[in-house]
This record gives structure tokens, C-alpha cells and sequence, in this order.
């Protein structure tokens, strides 16, 4: 409101203030929204802002040194410093429940638990949401260690001094008859690659295996597998369709990884992908799936940046895991596998770009890479790696982990699994002239064969694993040269 007033011939206008009411604490941000109120409205899609744990452990970073005057004296405490002056008398509240047995479980409830989750856990399909606080490791019974209770059947002073008991030794065979079956069994049992003691020969002295049959054992790439397997939520084994396992071999398939997952990192997700299925049949794949689908999920998989197989189901299988943790900001998906399974062609068909090198040759992949397949999923490409299991060369080249470039007779040689089926096996000779392999003057180019050997073994593989007993001759031939 503006009033005049005049003062004989000078005129001069005042302004009033304003009435803005009380007045209020005003500061340059609202105490509401600030990032280190803890109190403040937390907004549920927003997942960088801070909790508030974390904004009560900043605000005691801030704030952990008393204050003082310029004495020394503190004139505010620390927090977590303040004492209590002397006569205060502290109280418990009279609630009865300090009284009384908070949870109570009986043995016939305890040993259904135990039942129920195990059956979870061991189901492939299923997964527990919401880890309970409770020490559910201390109900699991760990086997004990069978310990030899010589000292509570003999003890010392009743077995050596003056008041010893024992006059004669106690042998393991009373009489000459059980001595000579009990060396007998010994010599039955005896494995002399098992014994130590045994001086060995110069003939059985194992020669230096060439290098290049090293691939995918250093130190350094085991080292970039750690680093994969800590950083992701889900870890993505990728086995190769034509060799994933036979019988009690692990073929691509990493079992000592697999094993280091279920004892160390049981919280973590893993999945099998079973990759370049277009080179084998429908029922090999199919039979596949299910044989693997026992343990963990199991998806078929073709890598093609244009025609691929499976991208859906894998796309939505990694879209189920996020939502199995809404309160991760994104999850990481980690490839591991062998060397030559497609774990960088994989990741390319995911992207639908080429964004990992990729390579007909083993071990393309030297580091590890971070791809954004979207804004919560993060995959993580690893170099191949092998677990040295004692593999013969004709072994670590039919896996697919050393290219073949000149062709031995060695590697001739079939496999140990394939011995019931030699009798019937068409001889190279025969091959190269049902596929037209002929050099001049009609000699059968047995070196072009042997390059294609690994082809006719892993086929072979797939036959002997599924058909068993009702494998008949025609059915695998005609099989191998379809």
C-alpha cells in the first residue's frame, strides 16, 4: 500500500513492506530433497539416490571430531562420544517379551525346512527370492572325519612302562593262511603308476608336450576367469552342440568351474547355452537339452548376426534374472567356456553388431570386455579357458582348442570311446573316394582327410552317445555321410 504525504511544497511517496507473515528459516535448498537428509521421500524408480544407511555413514564422515573453544574444552561431542553424567539411571522397558521365547521351532518343523529348501536348491527351475537372516548353514550336518580312538582303548601308561598290560604285539593276520590272502589282495590292488617309490624307467619318462596344446592354461587368462566370474550376477557357460560331454568326460564343458560356483559362489546364476547347434541334428540337440536341463537351465543357441536360433529365449531369460533383483541398478552377465565355443559371436548375435572380435582360430579373445546389451544388463565377454584334466593331443584338437594345419598319422588314431565301433568304421581310403578327395593318378589325398576328421569324429561322438546299444551299422553310416 502506498500512501502520500506532503511536507509544504515537497512531495515524497513511501513504500511499506510487504507483510509476508512469520518469518520463516530460509535456506539456499529444501531440507526435504537434499541428498544427505535421511529422511527425505525416496522415490522408487529412482535408483541413484542414496539410502539411507549410506547418508547416515557420509553424515559420521562429516562429522566424527568433537567441536571445541579455543581452550580445548569440547563443547560438542562426537557423535558416539556423548557419556552419560554421573546418577543416570538407565531402564529397561517392561515389555514381557524380554521374558519369553522369541522363536521356537521344533525337530519335525527344522527337518521339513531343510527338506523344502533343499528341494529348491536343487531344482533348476526355481529360485529362492529372499535369503532368510537366520544361520541356516549351522543346521547343515558336515560328515566327521573318521578319527582312530587309540588313546581311549589303550592309553599310554597301560601300554609302555611298569604297569603295561600288553605283552605281545597284535598283528593284522593270526595265522600263515591269512598273511598269504591279505598279500595277495595287496598285489591284486597294487597300481604301480600309484607308487612313488618305484624307480622309473627312461622309456617311461613322458616327453614335453609341444606348447600350442597349452592354449587356454595360463595363469593370466585363469586370472581374467576370476575376474569375470566376481563381477557378474549370472555366469553363462557356453558349451560347443557337437562335444558338450561324453559319458565321464567333461568335453566342453567346464565342470571344474561349475564346481567352484556351487561351493563358493552359491548366490550366483548359472546357465548353459548350447551353441552351434545347426551342426548337429534336431533329436542330437533335443536330447541334449534334456540330459543338461537336469542340473541348470539349458537353451539351444545358433550364433548369426542375420539368422540366429535362440536369441529370444536367451534375451528373456537375462530379462527374468534382473527381476529376480530389483534392487541392483543392472545385473552382469559373464560368458565363459573352451577356447572356438562362440562366446565373442554370442555376445555379437545378442548386440546384433559386431562388438567382440571374433575369429576362426582359438583364442581371439585376450581380455575381458563389458558390452550393454541394455540399461540393466551388462554382458562381459572372457577368453577361452581349459582345466588341464590330462587330455590327449587327439583330444584338445577334436575340442576344437588347437587348430589342425598339417595332418599326422597320429591323429589317425580314434578315440577310446569309439573301440566297440572300429570293426565296422569305413577306412579313409573309402572316404576320400565317397567325397572325391583324389590327387593325380587317382591317389586318395589322405592329408585333405585327416584335416576333416575331426568333422567325422564329433559326428561319430553324438551316434555312440545317444543310440547305445541300438546303434546298427547302417544307422551310423548312413548317418555319417548324410
Amino acid at each position: 500500500m502506498v500512501k502520500a504525504r506532503k511536507e509544504g511544497k515537497v512531495s515524497r511517496k513511501l513504500k511499506q513492506k510487504p507483510d509476508y507473515g512469520p518469518v520463516k528459516n530460509r535456506h539456499t535448498f529444501r531440507g526435504s530433497n537434499h541428498s544427505m537428509n535421511p529422511d527425505r521421500k525416496a522415490d522408487s524408480k529412482d535408483k541413484s539416490q542414496r539410502s539411507k544407511a549410506t547418508i547416515n555413514r557420509l553424515r559420521m564422515y562429516k562429522s566424527f571430531k568433537p567441536i571445541r573453544d579455543s581452550k580445548g574444552k569440547i563443547v560438542k561431542a562426537a557423535p558416539f562420544q556423548d557419556t552419560l553424567a554421573s546418577g543416570t539411571q538407565a531402564r529397561i522397558e517392561p515389555n514381557r517379551k524380554w521374558f519369553g521365547n522369541t522363536r521356537i521351532i521344533g525337530q519335525e518343523q527344522l527337518q521339513k525346512f531343510q527338506a523344502n529348501l533343499g528341494k529348491v536348491l536343487s531344482d533348476p527351475f526355481q529360485v529362492v527370492m529372499k535369503q532368510t537372516k537366520l544361520p541356516i548353514s549351522l543346521l547343515q550336518e558336515k560328515a566327521k572325519t573318521q578319527r582312530v580312538h587309540v588313546t581311549e582303548t589303550e592309553s599310554f601308561e597301560y601300554t609302555f612302562g611298569k604297569k603295561a598290560l600288553r605283552k605281545k604285539a597284535k598283528l593284522n593276520d593270526a595265522t600263515l593262511e591269512e598273511m598269504t590272502k591279505s598279500a595277495e589282495d595287496r598285489e591284486v590292488k597294487y597300481k604301480p603308476e600309484l607308487d612313488l617309490s618305484r624307480e622309473k624307467e627312461l622309456g617311461d619318462r613322458p616327453e614335453n608336450q609341444n606348447p600350442l596344446f597349452r592354449a587356454g592354461q595360463s595363469n593370466r587368462v585363469w586370472g581374467e576367469l576370476y575376474k569375470v566370474i566376481d563381477s557378474s550376477d549370472v555366469v553363462v557357460q557356453v558349451v560347443d552342440a557337437r562335444d558338450p560331454m561324453f559319458d565321464d568326460l567333461q568335453g566342453t564343458r567346464c565342470r571344474h568351474v561349475e564346481e567352484f560356483l556351487r561351493k563358493e559362489k552359491p548366490h550366483k546364476h548359472l546357465v548353459t547355452v548350447i551353441n552351434k547347434v545347426d551342426l548337429v541334428p534336431t533329436w542330437v540337440t533335443r536330447k541334449w537339452i534334456a540330459e543338461l536341463s537336469k542340473e541348470m537351465p539349458t537353451i539351444a543357441f545358433h550364433a548369426s548376426i542375420n539368422n540366429s536360433f535362440g536369441k529370444g529365449a536367451v534375451i528373456n531369460l537375462l530379462r527374468q534374472f534382473a527381476k529376480l533383483h530389483p534392487d541392483r541398478p543392472q545385473i552382469s552377465v559373464g560368458f565363459i567356456g573352451y577356447p572356438n565355443v562362440g562366446k565373442s559371436s554370442l555376445v555379437n548375435t545378442l548386440r546384433k553388431k559386431k562388438v567382440c572380435k571374433t575369429a576362426p582360430i582359438a583364442g581371439e579373445t585376450k581380455v575381458w570386455q563389458y558390452v550393454m546389451l541394455m540399461r540393466r544388463i551388462y554382458l562381459i565377454d572372457s577368453p577361452g579357458v581349459v582345466y588341464p584334466q590330462g587330455d590327449t593331443e587327439t583330444q584338445i584338437i577334436l575340442k576344437g582348442v588347437e587348430f589342425l594345419i598339417v595332418a599326422n598319422l597320429n591323429i589317425f588314431a580314434v578315440n577310446t570311446a569309439f573301440q566297440s565301433i572300429q570293426m565296422w568304421m569305413i577306412s579313409l581310403t573309402k572316404i576320400a573316394i565317397k567325397q572325391g578327395r583324389l590327387l593325380k593318378e587317382e591317389i586318395r589325398d589322405i592329408i585333405a582327410i585327416g584335416k576333416n576328421l575331426k568333422f567325422f569324429e564329433k559326428r561319430l561322438t553324438e551316434v555312440i552317445t545317444y543310440m547305445g546299444p541300438s546303434c546298427t551299422r547302417w544307422r551310423c553310416k548312413r548317418f555319417i555321410f548324410s
